[in-house]
């Protein structure tokens, strides 16, 4: 069967491989269907020091595909349903795993794609308590985008951040994947949306997606924006995965009491924090890495009801390679979509 295996640091390739055995006790087979490009897989790709793994890997760590086969023991998955998987190697077993707590497991053994065996590729093998059914309606190149995309936007904004209906959102990189998601959640609700992007082309793209206010933020300070906007008093989210240069004003953007949640540190980990202002002000600030299951079945829920991801571009398998390189650019407004 076809696999996008990566053998070293940039050397990804459409190679050739042996497919998995029948699935075992517990597990189902998954015919892979798509996968759907993030910041993840392009790390993966150039390679990361902290990262332990044994080369090559397949990769890709969201996808969806349908039931080839059902081991063991399975219930409620039949042959032909279209399912996406969860793309950590949880335990299933401790204390977190058993609350439904699956992104904070005590054991994590790694995330597929980056550590382990990823999703592009014929077929894997996936325990079946991993594996979410995909609602009728939805799409094939939506679904793809259910595992990270829509699962982790949903964590931040509700399970961490408890945005509700009317509040205004400040949400950084508002053309990126987790960024126009986002938007589209917010705005479902309610909310007022301030967005940043990098250009005009992306501003426009943005204005037409909902942002209420558009902030390119090569040209304009998103902090004076947001003040602005809200009449001096700040918003009362802020949607945080750029890092270090986001990081102070995503702060002063915020409201007496304000919450800011983050993802990511794709400008840098490290940033100054104003210790001062942050008690002042009462400020609550939500770390939130990846998501639960359960955050899939909502976010694919979400899907169903017609809040689906933007996706910039569907590819085959052989430009992968050209898909990574453009994400890692950021010449990209939405998902990236790879067809397998």
């Amino acid at each position: 069967m076809r696999a996008l295996q990566l053998l070293a640091d940039r050397d990804l390739r459409l190679v050739e491989i042996e497919p998995p055995p029948p699935p075992g006790p517990g597990e189902i087979q998954i015919a892979m269907r798509a996968v759907a490009l993030n910041h993840i897989d392009v790390w993966g790709w150039r390679g990361m020091a902290f990262a332990k793994r044994v080369l090559p890997i397949s990769v890709g760590a969201e996808g969806v595909g349908d039931v080839a086969a059902v081991g063991p023991g399975v219930t409620g998955f039949a042959q032909g349903q279209m399912v996406v998987p969860y793309g950590g190697l949880t335990c299933g077993t401790c204390k977190e795993c058993r609350a439904g707590r699956d992104n904070l497991c005590e054991n994590i053994a790694g995330i597929r794609g980056f550590h382990v065996d990823g999703f592009a590729r014929g077929l894997i093998n996936v325990p079946a308590r991993q594996c979410v059914q995909v609602p009728p309606g939805v799409t094939v190149e939506d679904a793809a985008c259910a595992g990270i995309t829509f699962s982790t936007v949903q964590h931040m904004l509700f399970d961490n951040a408890r945005l509700e209906p009317g509040e205004t959102l400040l949400v950084h990189a508002a053309g990126s994947g987790i960024g126009t998601v986002a938007v589209r959640m917010a705005k479902a609700i309610g909310c007022t949306v301030i967005g940043t992007v990098g250009d005009q082309a992306k501003a426009d793209k943005a204005k037409a997606l909902g942002v209420d206010h558009v902030v390119n933020y090569n040209t304009d300070r998103f902090e004076s924006v947001a003040r602005r906007v809200t009449n001096k008093r700040g918003v009362d989210v802020v949607f945080e995965h750029v890092g270090a240069a986001t990081w102070q004003g995503s702060l002063l953007s915020l409201k007496m009491g304000g919450r800011l949640v983050t993802c990511g540190s794709t400008s840098g980990v490290s940033a100054e924090t104003n210790l001062m202002m942050l008690f002042q002000r009462q400020l609550k600030i939500q770390g939130s890495f990846g998501a639960t299951i359960a955050n899939i079945r909502e976010g694919l829920a979400k899907m169903a009801q017609g809040i689906r991801p933007v996706v910039d571009t569907v590819l085959g398998m052989e430009r992968f390679q050209e898909g990574l390189a453009r994400l890692e650019a950021r010449n990209v407004f939405g998902k990236i979509v790879i067809k397998l």
